[in-house]
């Protein structure tokens, strides 16, 4: 029988976000009692000493706070785009950068 005393508990669905040096991670996950979450990961690449370590921050979002968290983070978007900076032209970040399967790997430029 499996030991399932850790944190992480069964991925139902999981999106991938890459942003620069930073990447997001949308994770749908169960409970034991057959429950549904939702874990935001920001993961960010820093160099140390000869290498890369990955910085990670997560929040667990409960399906009783879907709602009041989308409504939020939709105010504080619109906020910005409309009152703060109405004048950017934020389309330039709609497209989705290409994967390739060096994405973690040093790039030399």
């Amino acid at each position: 029988m499996e030991d399932n005393r850790g944190n992480d508990r069964e991925e139902i669905f999981s999106k991938r976000v890459k942003a620069g040096k930073r990447t997001y991670f949308f994770d749908v996950k169960s409970t034991r009692s057959n429950d549904y979450y939702l874990t935001i990961t920001e993961s960010k690449r820093r160099l140390k000493d000869d290498g890369f370590v990955f910085e990670k921050h997560k929040i667990f979002l409960y399906k009783e706070d879907f709602g009041k968290f989308i409504e939020a983070l939709q105010d504080a978007v619109d906020h910005v785009k409309n009152d703060l900076m109405a004048d950017f032209d934020f389309s330039q970040f709609d497209r989705e950068e290409e994967e390739t399967e060096f994405d973690d790997e040093l790039k030399w430029d």
